[in-house]
């Protein structure tokens, strides 16, 4: 793999940038891998990493549909965090944080993480009630967290309507300095590859139509483009179509899939240098490197598998940012696009071995799953691996709907970021 640099810019600027290295290969899949990882997006892509770098695997295949990243890693607002209320959740965010922050060096890729903080704002006092809780848990799990009042909020985001008279005051609102945001594509790419360089198979425009089993055990999947694939074990990590996957293996899974949508700006100057979130009037707003108002909200209320949404939920939105930012009435807003979350009831993922032997999903994380990528696919690698649950994956099993140890976090995700 070609090492990155300043240097080695200014070198190619010599050839016109015309010799660079492909970042990947294109190869012809092989008939048997140890490992099969159906979906293409950062979640897989990270687990193929990880496998290849942590547990020495690299006859690995990456099966993606499309093309590499082009699901709802390339669909989503960036946000990275990691203040979630629950312990299970918490550290398992907390995990994926820890890799974030050394995450560009060790894959040689400018992945434009950028650590400007995240406030999560409370506008009643049940608000605020809610927020001093989660930050006491956050401080109890070691994450870096704080309660602001409403002076703090306007020193933060002097461009904010704090004012007393508005139909839902800001009375404060929680603050995690760590948090921030990063570059959805540079994600997928940068664990692209990387894990092609360690030997890993990416096999793009193959679509997967039956997960094949026998005798109750996985034993490969078969292709549309390829034929049949065989591999000793398979993760299915395909977001909203995880449904589907599990059908063809013959189980059902407790997740539903709706369309999320978002909208950016046309660009402006730097006006805005954190990320506001608002669960009560259902927005947040951040600003983008090149000037674009980055926007989003909840979820479409209608289940569905297709990557748009419908005009009230923009509507809302767009009211919610309104009411906390009236300067911004004047922006005109570029392009919309949606993505397909999957949801659990609990708002927590699934990362869990499943009724057929060998064969392992990783899904479930609704409007959460980029701020989670490397620790998702950290685990996920481990579970791999080993055949059985990480340690931090364990309370994420898909069984805990069977036996009630549920690990609601719809607080901490009751809005879409």
């Amino acid at each position: 793999m070609q090492k990155y640099s300043g240097f080695g810019l200014l070198k190619h600027a010599l050839t016109y940038h015309e010799n660079w290295q492909r970042v990947w290969r294109s190869p012809k899949p092989k008939k048997k891998y140890d490992v099969i990882i159906i979906g293409g997006g950062g979640h897989g892509l990270a687990t193929a990493y990880y496998l290849a770098k942590e547990h020495g695997i690299t006859n690995v295949a990456v099966i993606e549909k499309g093309y590499l990243g082009g699901g709802n890693t390339a669909r989503n607002t960036t946000i990275v965090r990691s203040n979630y209320l629950w312990d299970e959740a918490a550290l398992l965010y907390e995990h994926a944080m820890k890799l974030w922050e050394g995450l560009s060096q060790e894959l040689n890729y400018n992945l434009m993480f950028s650590q400007r903080g995240v406030l999560n704002l409370g506008h009643t006092l049940q608000d605020m009630r809610d927020i001093h809780r989660r930050v006491n848990a956050n401080r109890l799990n070691g994450i870096d967290s704080f309660a602001l009042d409403t002076q703090g909020v306007q020193e933060l985001v002097p461009i904010m309507d704090c004012s007393a008279n508005r139909r839902y005051p800001v009375l404060g609102a929680s603050w995690q300095p760590r948090a921030g945001v990063a570059r959805h594509d540079a994600v997928a790419w940068g664990f692209a590859r990387a894990a092609d360089a360690m030997g890993v198979d990416l096999i793009q425009q193959c679509e997967v139509i039956d997960v094949l089993a026998e005798d109750g055990a996985a034993r490969g999947v078969e292709t549309r483009q390829h034929g049949v694939i065989l591999g000793d074990r398979i993760g299915c990590v395909v977001a909203g179509n995880s449904g589907v996957l599990a059908k063809m293996a013959g189980f059902e899974l407790p997740v539903e899939s709706h369309p999320l949508q978002a909208l950016v700006s046309e660009p402006i100057r730097p006006i805005l240098d954190t990320v506001v979130m608002s669960n009560h009037v259902h927005g947040y707003i951040s600003q983008s490197d090149k000037g674009d108002l980055v926007i989003g909200a909840g979820i479409d209320g209608y289940n569905g598998y297709g990557q748009r949404g419908s005009y009230p939920t923009i509507e809302h939105t767009l009211q919610a940012i309104v009411e906390l930012f009236p300067m911004f009435s004047r922006v005109r807003m570029n392009r919309q696009w949606g993505g397909i979350v999957d949801t659990c009831p609990d708002a927590c993922p699934i990362i869990s071995e499943t009724p057929v032997e060998n064969l392992f999903f990783n899904c479930g994380w609704g409007t959460g799953g980029f701020k989670a990528t490397p620790g998702s696919g950290h685990v996920f690698a481990a579970t791999l691996a080993r055949g059985e649950a990480h340690e931090l994956a364990k309370p994420f099993s898909m069984y805990r709907f069977y036996d009630g140890s549920l690990v609601d976090e719809h607080g901490a995700a009751g809005v879409a970021h």
